[in-house]
């Protein structure tokens, strides 16, 4: 069975970060090892949730997997809460990076133009290191922007896009895909760049009138286990995008705009057909 160990926070309510990437990793038939970055009561758009950082717990676990001889087909990293995880897990990268492994880095730190309440330029410039190791990099448009320097846009056109993701290619990743592309107001996908043969490619669906906390978690997760199934990168994001939109859109019609994660649990009968066809 392939393995994979996903980097990032848990929240003990809410479904994002590790409480998404597990199951869905899991249903693709991938056994998934987790290495939390810190314990939250409940995820960020709740007020007053506790926050515990495990920073220190990082280097313990990674000596104990090299005593033990453990190896992962890839490693996956989401939400990094300081520049001392950063530090830490580029060092696992090496320590654990083989000629056959994937490494995926989700660069998580902000949206809609903004970084999140924590981080600041330094913390996006120090980002990139982290980025500079990984076969494939999935920032949105604002952690694009900030850690390519290029203005983030609203209005855009496919000049634009192609000079974030030549930015972002010459950081040093082998791919680069930018999430939450869109054109035109019906449609919303992703755009990617080869960054070896400059050949790039794009992938979108129906939007869906509203947005969900933990859409960016599901979409990455599937990414990485469809690849790790033998998806070529094209195909892994048309899963991606498939199953993120299926699961935006249930959520959509039975719970409206106000759920506080989307629902991914009663949509994973089709992500498992989609993965098995």
């Amino acid at each position: 069975m392939k393995r994979i160990v996903t980097i990032q926070d848990i929240s003990c309510v809410g479904k994002c970060s590790l409480t998404v990437a597990l199951p869905v990793i899991s249903a693709m038939g991938i056994e998934t090892s987790v290495l939390p970055t810190a314990l939250l009561s409940a995820h960020t758009m709740f007020s007053g949730y506790t926050y515990k950082d495990l920073t220190d717990q990082i280097r313990p676990i990674t000596e104990h997997w090299k005593k033990e001889g453990f190896s992962f087909d890839a490693i996956y990293t989401g939400y990094l809460g300081s520049f001392e995880q950063i530090r830490l897990v580029s060092d696992l990268f090496d320590e654990f990076r083989t000629d056959d492994n994937l490494i995926i880095v989700d660069p998580v730190m902000g949206d809609n133009g903004k970084l999140y309440p924590g981080f600041d330029e330094d913390y996006a410039k120090e980002n990139t290191k982290l980025c500079a190791g990984a076969d494939l990099i999935l920032p949105n448009l604002t952690e694009a922007s900030c850690m390519t320097g290029i203005p983030y846009k609203t209005q855009y056109d496919r000049a634009y896009i192609m000079d974030l993701l030549e930015a972002l290619c010459a950081l040093g990743p082998k791919y680069a895909v930018l999430t939450g592309i869109s054109f035109d107001s019906d449609r919303i996908g992703v755009m990617g760049l080869d960054a070896e043969t400059h050949q790039s490619f794009e992938y979108y669906t129906g939007r869906i009138p509203t947005g969900y906390h933990g859409t960016g978690d599901v979409f990455s997760s599937t990414v990485t286990g469809a690849l790790v199934r033998g998806r070529s990168l094209g195909d892994a994001l048309r899963i991606a995008c498939e199953y993120t939109k299926d699961t935006m859109e249930y959520t959509y019609r039975t719970r409206g705009e106000n759920a506080y994660s989307v629902d991914f649990e009663v949509t994973i009968p089709e992500l498992v057909r989609m993965i098995n066809e």
